[in-house]
Protein backbone atom coordinates (compact mmCIF):
# COMPACT_ATOMS: atom_id res chain seq x y z
CA UNK A 1 0.00 0.00 0.00
CA UNK A 2 1.05 3.40 -0.77
CA UNK A 3 0.02 6.59 1.09
CA UNK A 4 1.37 10.21 0.08
CA UNK A 5 0.97 13.00 2.72
CA UNK A 6 1.02 15.99 0.39
CA UNK A 7 0.95 19.92 1.97
CA UNK A 8 2.52 19.48 5.50
CA UNK A 9 5.28 21.02 7.21
CA UNK A 10 8.21 18.66 8.05
CA UNK A 11 11.70 19.69 9.29
CA UNK A 12 14.26 18.89 6.98
CA UNK A 13 17.59 20.32 6.50
CA UNK A 14 17.68 22.78 9.96
CA UNK A 15 14.22 24.31 8.59
CA UNK A 16 10.49 23.53 8.53
CA UNK A 17 9.60 23.03 5.02
CA UNK A 18 6.22 22.05 3.01
CA UNK A 19 6.80 18.55 2.57
CA UNK A 20 5.43 15.34 1.12
CA UNK A 21 6.05 12.34 2.76
CA UNK A 22 5.65 8.72 0.79
CA UNK A 23 5.15 5.58 3.09
CA UNK A 24 5.30 2.50 0.88
CA UNK A 25 3.97 -0.71 3.56
CA UNK A 26 5.51 0.13 7.17
CA UNK A 27 8.24 2.72 6.09
CA UNK A 28 9.24 5.98 5.19
CA UNK A 29 9.89 5.41 1.10
CA UNK A 30 10.88 9.27 0.59
CA UNK A 31 10.19 12.65 1.75
CA UNK A 32 10.81 15.65 -0.55
CA UNK A 33 9.38 19.17 -1.32
CA UNK A 34 7.76 17.13 -4.38
CA UNK A 35 7.19 13.71 -5.23
CA UNK A 36 5.91 11.89 -8.53
CA UNK A 37 3.82 9.05 -8.04
CA UNK A 38 0.74 7.94 -10.77
CA UNK A 39 0.12 4.52 -9.01
CA UNK A 40 -3.53 3.83 -9.01
CA UNK A 41 -4.35 2.91 -5.81
CA UNK A 42 -2.32 5.58 -4.35
CA UNK A 43 -3.59 7.04 -1.29
CA UNK A 44 -3.68 10.78 -0.52
CA UNK A 45 -3.58 12.30 2.67
CA UNK A 46 -3.98 16.24 2.60
CA UNK A 47 -1.43 17.38 5.82
CA UNK A 48 -2.13 21.01 4.84
CA UNK A 49 -1.49 23.57 8.05
CA UNK A 50 0.18 21.03 9.82
CA UNK A 51 3.48 19.81 11.12
CA UNK A 52 4.89 16.67 10.29
CA UNK A 53 7.02 14.97 12.85
CA UNK A 54 7.87 11.24 14.60
CA UNK A 55 5.78 9.54 16.72
CA UNK A 56 6.00 9.62 19.96
CA UNK A 57 7.69 7.24 21.69
CA UNK A 58 6.25 6.49 25.78
CA UNK A 59 8.94 4.81 27.75
CA UNK A 60 7.24 4.18 31.12
CA UNK A 61 3.79 3.21 31.10
CA UNK A 62 1.56 0.93 33.13
CA UNK A 63 -0.05 -0.92 30.58
CA UNK A 64 -1.93 -3.55 32.85
CA UNK A 65 -2.71 -0.71 35.72
CA UNK A 66 -0.83 0.71 38.25
CA UNK A 67 -1.18 0.96 42.31
CA UNK A 68 -3.25 -0.21 44.81
CA UNK A 69 -1.19 1.43 47.96
CA UNK A 70 -4.48 1.97 49.31
CA UNK A 71 -5.47 -1.77 48.97
CA UNK A 72 -7.42 -3.48 46.26
CA UNK A 73 -10.14 -0.86 45.39
CA UNK A 74 -7.33 1.73 44.43
CA UNK A 75 -5.90 -0.55 41.79
CA UNK A 76 -5.81 1.44 38.62
CA UNK A 77 -7.25 -0.55 35.58
CA UNK A 78 -5.49 -1.46 32.05
CA UNK A 79 -4.70 1.18 29.75
CA UNK A 80 -7.09 0.74 26.70
CA UNK A 81 -5.61 0.12 23.48
CA UNK A 82 -6.76 3.04 21.94
CA UNK A 83 -5.40 5.33 24.35
CA UNK A 84 -1.74 5.50 23.16
CA UNK A 85 -2.52 6.27 19.58
CA UNK A 86 -5.06 8.93 20.34
CA UNK A 87 -2.22 10.86 22.16
CA UNK A 88 -0.06 10.33 19.50
CA UNK A 89 2.35 7.85 20.90
CA UNK A 90 2.98 4.86 18.24
CA UNK A 91 5.65 3.25 20.85
CA UNK A 92 5.55 2.10 23.98
CA UNK A 93 7.30 0.51 26.91
CA UNK A 94 5.18 -1.18 29.31
CA UNK A 95 6.36 -1.79 32.99
CA UNK A 96 4.96 -2.95 36.83
CA UNK A 97 5.44 -0.91 39.45
CA UNK A 98 4.76 -1.02 43.31
CA UNK A 99 2.65 -4.56 42.93
CA UNK A 100 4.88 -6.94 41.72
CA UNK A 101 1.80 -9.60 43.53
CA UNK A 102 -1.33 -9.23 42.03
CA UNK A 103 0.32 -7.95 38.79
CA UNK A 104 2.40 -10.08 37.01
CA UNK A 105 5.28 -10.24 34.28
CA UNK A 106 3.53 -12.76 32.42
CA UNK A 107 0.12 -10.26 32.66
CA UNK A 108 2.29 -7.78 31.21
CA UNK A 109 3.67 -9.70 28.56
CA UNK A 110 0.47 -10.37 27.06
CA UNK A 111 -0.85 -6.87 27.37
CA UNK A 112 2.51 -5.96 25.19
CA UNK A 113 2.05 -8.15 22.99
CA UNK A 114 -1.86 -7.51 22.58
CA UNK A 115 -0.81 -3.77 22.02
CA UNK A 116 1.59 -5.05 18.74
CA UNK A 117 -1.74 -6.88 17.14
CA UNK A 118 -3.73 -3.52 18.07
CA UNK A 119 -0.88 -1.74 15.45
CA UNK A 120 1.43 -0.45 17.78
CA UNK A 121 4.94 -0.72 18.48
CA UNK A 122 5.45 -2.18 22.46
CA UNK A 123 7.86 -3.43 24.51
CA UNK A 124 7.99 -4.12 28.31
CA UNK A 125 10.71 -4.29 31.04
CA UNK A 126 10.87 -7.46 33.60
CA UNK A 127 10.63 -6.81 36.92
CA UNK A 128 9.29 -4.17 39.44
CA UNK A 129 10.21 -2.47 42.69
CA UNK A 130 11.10 -5.26 44.51
CA UNK A 131 14.21 -7.21 44.46
CA UNK A 132 14.62 -10.34 43.72
CA UNK A 133 13.02 -9.32 40.68
CA UNK A 134 9.67 -10.77 39.15
CA UNK A 135 10.54 -12.45 36.12
CA UNK A 136 8.57 -15.18 33.77
CA UNK A 137 11.83 -17.55 33.02
CA UNK A 138 12.96 -17.44 36.58
CA UNK A 139 15.90 -14.97 35.69
CA UNK A 140 16.75 -11.03 34.59
CA UNK A 141 19.09 -12.23 32.29
CA UNK A 142 16.73 -15.14 30.50
CA UNK A 143 13.97 -12.52 30.41
CA UNK A 144 15.88 -10.14 28.42
CA UNK A 145 17.37 -13.04 26.09
CA UNK A 146 14.72 -15.15 25.08
CA UNK A 147 11.39 -12.75 25.38
CA UNK A 148 11.54 -10.24 22.28
CA UNK A 149 9.20 -8.13 23.98
CA UNK A 150 11.48 -7.67 27.22
CA UNK A 151 14.42 -5.04 26.79
CA UNK A 152 15.03 -4.57 30.18
CA UNK A 153 14.11 -4.51 33.70
CA UNK A 154 13.11 -2.33 36.24
CA UNK A 155 13.45 -1.58 40.00
CA UNK A 156 13.32 0.99 42.77
CA UNK A 157 15.79 3.31 44.62
CA UNK A 158 15.06 6.31 46.83
CA UNK A 159 11.49 5.69 48.07
CA UNK A 160 10.02 4.11 50.93
CA UNK A 161 8.03 1.26 48.65
CA UNK A 162 11.78 -0.02 47.47
CA UNK A 163 13.22 -3.67 48.23
CA UNK A 164 15.95 -1.07 49.96
CA UNK A 165 18.75 -3.24 47.73
CA UNK A 166 21.80 -3.19 48.50
CA UNK A 167 24.72 -1.67 46.21
CA UNK A 168 26.24 -4.93 45.33
CA UNK A 169 22.45 -6.62 44.02
CA UNK A 170 22.10 -3.50 42.36
CA UNK A 171 25.54 -3.97 40.24
CA UNK A 172 24.61 -7.71 39.78
CA UNK A 173 20.91 -6.44 38.54
CA UNK A 174 22.99 -4.14 36.42
CA UNK A 175 25.32 -6.86 35.41
CA UNK A 176 22.86 -9.22 34.39
CA UNK A 177 21.24 -6.85 32.25
CA UNK A 178 24.06 -5.24 30.26
CA UNK A 179 24.96 -8.98 29.39
CA UNK A 180 21.64 -9.82 28.38
CA UNK A 181 21.53 -6.75 26.48
CA UNK A 182 24.96 -7.42 24.55
CA UNK A 183 23.68 -11.24 24.08
CA UNK A 184 20.19 -10.30 22.62
CA UNK A 185 20.95 -7.38 20.61
CA UNK A 186 18.80 -5.11 22.86
CA UNK A 187 19.17 -2.39 25.26
CA UNK A 188 19.98 -4.17 28.01
CA UNK A 189 18.63 -1.20 30.58
CA UNK A 190 17.93 -1.21 34.28
CA UNK A 191 15.09 1.22 34.57
CA UNK A 192 14.74 3.05 37.67
CA UNK A 193 12.14 4.67 39.43
CA UNK A 194 13.68 7.66 41.86
CA UNK A 195 11.50 8.20 44.91
CA UNK A 196 11.77 11.21 46.91
CA UNK A 197 14.07 9.49 49.53
CA UNK A 198 17.31 11.26 50.86
CA UNK A 199 20.12 9.11 48.63
CA UNK A 200 18.40 10.08 45.34
CA UNK A 201 21.42 9.37 42.98
CA UNK A 202 23.70 8.50 45.48
CA UNK A 203 24.39 4.83 44.74
CA UNK A 204 24.36 4.97 41.11
CA UNK A 205 27.11 7.37 40.99
CA UNK A 206 28.96 5.30 43.46
CA UNK A 207 28.64 2.07 41.04
CA UNK A 208 29.48 4.06 38.08
CA UNK A 209 32.69 5.49 39.90
CA UNK A 210 33.77 2.04 41.53
CA UNK A 211 32.76 -0.69 38.68
CA UNK A 212 32.77 -0.79 34.45
CA UNK A 213 29.35 -0.91 33.92
CA UNK A 214 28.70 1.86 31.71
CA UNK A 215 26.71 4.60 32.93
CA UNK A 216 24.23 4.25 29.75
CA UNK A 217 23.10 0.92 31.58
CA UNK A 218 20.68 2.95 34.34
CA UNK A 219 17.73 4.99 33.34
CA UNK A 220 16.79 6.51 35.87
CA UNK A 221 13.23 8.13 35.80
CA UNK A 222 10.92 10.40 38.07
CA UNK A 223 13.92 12.32 37.96
CA UNK A 224 12.62 16.18 38.27
CA UNK A 225 12.72 16.11 42.31
CA UNK A 226 16.48 15.95 42.36
CA UNK A 227 17.24 17.79 39.43
CA UNK A 228 20.79 18.63 40.56
CA UNK A 229 21.56 15.13 40.43
CA UNK A 230 20.07 14.68 37.25
CA UNK A 231 22.49 17.28 35.17
CA UNK A 232 25.34 15.89 37.36
CA UNK A 233 23.99 12.41 35.78
CA UNK A 234 24.12 13.31 32.48
CA UNK A 235 26.93 15.38 32.00
CA UNK A 236 28.41 11.91 33.51
CA UNK A 237 27.06 10.65 30.16
CA UNK A 238 23.70 9.56 31.38
CA UNK A 239 20.43 9.53 30.29
CA UNK A 240 17.63 10.86 32.39
CA UNK A 241 13.99 10.57 32.34
CA UNK A 242 11.26 13.38 33.35
CA UNK A 243 7.91 12.58 34.58
CA UNK A 244 5.13 14.66 32.54
CA UNK A 245 2.82 16.39 34.89
CA UNK A 246 -1.03 15.50 34.30
CA UNK A 247 -1.92 18.47 32.26
CA UNK A 248 -4.33 21.26 34.36
CA UNK A 249 -2.68 20.17 37.22
CA UNK A 250 -1.14 22.84 39.32
CA UNK A 251 2.37 21.31 39.04
CA UNK A 252 2.01 21.09 35.13
CA UNK A 253 3.59 24.48 34.30
CA UNK A 254 6.53 23.99 36.52
CA UNK A 255 7.00 20.49 35.33
CA UNK A 256 6.99 21.24 31.71
CA UNK A 257 9.36 24.66 32.14
CA UNK A 258 11.61 22.49 34.51
CA UNK A 259 11.97 20.05 31.24
CA UNK A 260 12.73 22.97 28.95
CA UNK A 261 15.50 24.27 31.52
CA UNK A 262 16.70 20.48 31.48
CA UNK A 263 17.32 20.65 27.36
CA UNK A 264 19.58 23.51 28.15
CA UNK A 265 21.27 22.51 30.91
CA UNK A 266 22.34 18.50 30.03
CA UNK A 267 24.18 17.45 27.11
CA UNK A 268 22.26 17.06 23.99
CA UNK A 269 20.69 13.93 23.36
CA UNK A 270 20.43 13.03 26.90
CA UNK A 271 17.26 14.03 28.06
CA UNK A 272 13.90 12.04 27.95
CA UNK A 273 10.16 12.04 29.15
CA UNK A 274 7.63 10.06 30.04
CA UNK A 275 3.92 9.53 31.45
CA UNK A 276 3.63 6.55 33.79
CA UNK A 277 0.90 6.29 32.22
CA UNK A 278 -2.16 4.21 34.15
CA UNK A 279 0.37 4.41 36.89
CA UNK A 280 -1.09 5.17 40.15
CA UNK A 281 0.47 8.72 41.44
CA UNK A 282 -0.40 8.44 45.59
CA UNK A 283 0.01 10.97 47.91
CA UNK A 284 2.41 10.55 51.19
CA UNK A 285 2.30 13.25 54.45
CA UNK A 286 5.03 13.55 56.35
CA UNK A 287 4.65 10.27 58.14
CA UNK A 288 4.76 8.10 54.86
CA UNK A 289 0.90 7.64 55.28
CA UNK A 290 -1.47 7.80 52.17
CA UNK A 291 -3.40 10.74 52.26
CA UNK A 292 -5.07 10.54 48.54
CA UNK A 293 -4.59 8.78 45.42
CA UNK A 294 -5.03 9.00 41.70
CA UNK A 295 -3.77 7.87 38.22
CA UNK A 296 -1.31 9.44 36.00
CA UNK A 297 -2.67 9.75 32.12
CA UNK A 298 -0.51 9.22 28.43
CA UNK A 299 -2.28 12.36 27.30
CA UNK A 300 0.22 14.24 29.29
CA UNK A 301 2.64 13.49 26.75
CA UNK A 302 1.40 15.31 23.64
CA UNK A 303 -0.35 17.78 26.04
CA UNK A 304 3.59 18.55 27.77
CA UNK A 305 5.21 18.80 23.93
CA UNK A 306 2.79 21.59 22.74
CA UNK A 307 3.14 23.71 26.06
CA UNK A 308 7.00 23.22 25.76
CA UNK A 309 5.97 25.14 22.84
CA UNK A 310 3.42 27.76 23.58
CA UNK A 311 4.39 28.51 27.56
CA UNK A 312 8.18 28.13 27.65
CA UNK A 313 8.97 29.30 24.00
CA UNK A 314 10.94 25.94 22.81
CA UNK A 315 11.23 25.39 19.61
CA UNK A 316 8.93 22.58 18.13
CA UNK A 317 11.86 20.76 16.52
CA UNK A 318 13.56 20.61 19.96
CA UNK A 319 10.24 20.44 22.47
CA UNK A 320 9.51 16.90 20.34
CA UNK A 321 13.44 15.51 20.97
CA UNK A 322 12.90 14.06 24.67
CA UNK A 323 9.88 11.68 22.99
CA UNK A 324 11.40 10.85 19.89
CA UNK A 325 15.31 10.96 18.53
CA UNK A 326 16.85 11.26 21.94
CA UNK A 327 14.50 8.52 23.39
CA UNK A 328 14.92 6.38 20.55
CA UNK A 329 18.81 6.41 20.84
CA UNK A 330 18.35 5.70 24.31
CA UNK A 331 16.35 2.58 23.17
CA UNK A 332 18.21 1.50 20.45
CA UNK A 333 15.80 1.30 18.19
CA UNK A 334 17.43 4.40 16.31
CA UNK A 335 16.75 5.13 13.00
CA UNK A 336 13.90 2.83 12.73
CA UNK A 337 11.83 4.56 15.12
CA UNK A 338 12.84 8.80 16.31
CA UNK A 339 12.92 10.26 13.31
CA UNK A 340 11.08 10.73 9.91
CA UNK A 341 13.74 9.88 7.34
CA UNK A 342 13.53 6.89 4.31
CA UNK A 343 13.76 3.52 6.06
CA UNK A 344 12.43 4.53 9.49
CA UNK A 345 9.48 3.32 10.15
CA UNK A 346 6.53 5.42 9.31
CA UNK A 347 5.22 6.19 12.40
CA UNK A 348 4.23 9.88 11.88
CA UNK A 349 2.08 12.22 13.40
CA UNK A 350 0.36 14.95 11.54
CA UNK A 351 0.12 17.72 14.85
CA UNK A 352 -2.89 20.94 13.75
CA UNK A 353 -2.16 23.93 14.92
CA UNK A 354 -2.88 23.60 18.82
CA UNK A 355 -0.03 21.37 18.33
CA UNK A 356 -1.97 18.32 19.26
CA UNK A 357 -2.15 15.32 17.12
CA UNK A 358 -4.65 14.98 14.46
CA UNK A 359 -3.60 12.55 11.80
CA UNK A 360 -1.58 9.45 13.53
CA UNK A 361 0.23 6.62 11.36
CA UNK A 362 1.63 3.50 13.23
CA UNK A 363 3.97 1.51 11.15
CA UNK A 364 2.27 3.16 7.99
CA UNK A 365 -1.37 2.38 9.01
CA UNK A 366 -3.53 5.31 9.55
CA UNK A 367 -4.74 4.89 13.44
CA UNK A 368 -6.17 8.22 14.08
CA UNK A 369 -7.62 10.72 10.92
CA UNK A 370 -9.27 13.90 12.35
CA UNK A 371 -9.02 12.89 15.82
CA UNK A 372 -10.97 9.93 15.35
CA UNK A 373 -9.82 6.19 15.96
CA UNK A 374 -9.57 4.46 12.68
CA UNK A 375 -9.28 1.16 13.83
CA UNK A 376 -11.15 -1.24 16.19
CA UNK A 377 -10.48 -2.05 19.54
CA UNK A 378 -12.12 -5.28 21.47
CA UNK A 379 -13.81 -3.63 24.85
CA UNK A 380 -12.97 0.05 24.42
CA UNK A 381 -16.98 1.00 25.27
CA UNK A 382 -17.07 -1.26 28.90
Amino acid sequence: MLTLIENVRAFRDGEWKESQILIAGSAIERIADRIDCTYDGLEHVDGRGMYAVPGYIDQHVHVTGGGGEGSFITQVPPIKLSAPVMAGITTIVGTLGTDGTTRSVANLVAKTRALNEFGMTAYCLTGNYNYPSPTLTGSVLDDIVFLHDVIGVKIAISDHRSANMSKTDLIKLASDARVAGLLAGKAGIVHLHVGAGKAKLSMLFEIVEETDIPISVFRPTHIGKCYDDAIRFTKAGGYVDFTCAPAGSSVFPKTTAQIVQALDDAPAGLVTMSTDGNGSCPFWNAQGELVGITADTVDSLPQTVASMVRDCGCPLEKAILPVTENVARALGLYPRKGVLAKGSDADILLLGDDLMPDTVFACGRCMVAGHELKVQAYYEDL
